[in-house]
């Protein structure tokens, strides 16, 4: 890893993207198969979502070198524990109430529509981005923003037709689509929210992004949304529900009990090969990189959706696929202007010091 901490290498950014887009898709799947099956616990769906946690400390410990733990921890410039605690518990938090309003959506939506609105992320992206990174707004950045919103806007007002029964009847109320819908974009904005806090954090608070920093700010974040849900599991008292929801997988499947818990068990290790995805890209490129990459998932979520529940793919969401697609183009575009500029810049700079240093040789020479 010390190599690669040197130039990320091409493999290796590309692994992780797999890792980030198909653990993405598959928690999706599975988190809608839950709900669609017998499951009803919306914390139980927020708590799968980081309850794998543990998991990232098999390549914590696998990759991070003692020299590179050691001078984590013993570098005086680093926050106080008080400061981490209240940084970790307060994303954690953060982070359990964007995991909820993720499970209310899919239990709401269809994939094909959750993962439509889901795009809205860009929207609060740019808006965090520029009042919490001083990133700055371009013609490119403000028209994706404008299709993004136009493709939402056409998902929430057209009646979702894979939400109907055999009978052809909508299975949902209006009022579950709106409530879906709301939800959708308030986990999009907290999870946007949540990026740039985290972008802020790493340059304010803890002023680098090291492999371990990185990765301890998932762990110790997804410990304490992890505890939240839980809270919330029995506060809620959706607890005694769960064993009538393996009695539902029973009269579904022939091993449901088993399939009930491999469900669950699959959405939290899919979330976590999700995160090692975002972790390493994080790492290897840039919070922003990863953040780009995790909303790629946004048109590939729908095509999943389509395959595995033989959902409907209208003409109304595949214009809004469309334009979604369209505005990624668009902001992925402005970045890859911003990042030639600042390569362009480092260039620049690089051969105006190597001048200077040739020109002092040539006076010493003289």
């Amino acid at each position: 890893m010390d190599a690669i901490e040197a130039q990320p290498d091409c493999e290796s950014v590309a692994l992780n993207i797999v890792f980030l887009l198909l653990g993405q898709a598959v928690a999706v799947i599975l988190g809608k198969f839950y709900f669609d099956h017998g499951g009803h616990s919306k914390w139980m769906g927020a708590l799968v979502q980081t309850a794998g946690f543990p998991v990232l400390f098999i390549p914590l410990l696998v990759f991070s070198t003692p020299k590179r733990v050691s001078s984590s921890y013993n570098d005086p410039s680093q926050p106080s524990l008080l400061t981490l605690t209240l940084l970790y518990f307060s994303l954690g938090c953060l982070l359990a109430i964007d995991n909820y309003l993720h499970s209310l959506s899919l239990w709401d939506l269809s994939v094909t529509t959750y993962s439509l609105i889901c795009a809205s992320q860009l929207i609060f992206n740019v808006i965090f981005s520029f009042t919490i990174n001083s990133e700055k707004l371009t013609f490119l950045i403000l028209k994706s923003v404008v299709l993004i919103t136009v493709s939402a806007s056409l998902v929430a007002i057209h009646p979702d037709s894979s939400e109907h029964d055999e009978h052809g009847k909508h299975s949902k109320r209006k009022k579950d689509h709106v409530i879906g819908f709301l939800c959708t974009v308030g986990a999009s904005a907290a999870y946007a929210l949540l990026l740039s806090l985290t972008q802020f954090s790493f340059d304010k608070v803890f002023k680098k992004e090291t492999f371990a920093v990185v990765f301890e700010m998932q762990i110790y974040t997804s410990l304490v949304s992890t505890f939240v849900c839980i809270v919330g599991l029995f506060a809620s008292s959706e607890w005694k529900t769960l064993d009538s929801e393996i009695e539902t997988f029973k009269l579904t499947f022939k091993n449901g009990e088993l399939i009930y818990v491999l469900s669950l068990v699959g959405t939290a290790l899919a979330w976590q090969i999700c995160t090692v995805g975002v972790v390493g890209l994080i790492y290897l490129v840039s919070s922003l990189f990863s953040n780009v990459v995790s909303m790629l998932c946004v048109p590939f979520v729908p095509v999943v959706g389509v395959l595995f529940y033989k959902e409907i793919l209208d003409g109304i969401k595949i214009v809004a696929m469309l334009l979604t697609i369209w505005g990624f183009a668009s902001y992925l575009y402005q970045q890859y202007l911003d990042d030639s500029k600042a390569e362009k810049e480092e260039t620049d700079s690089d051969s105006g010091i190597e001048d200077s240093r040739l020109d002092g040789s040539s006076d010493k020479l003289v």
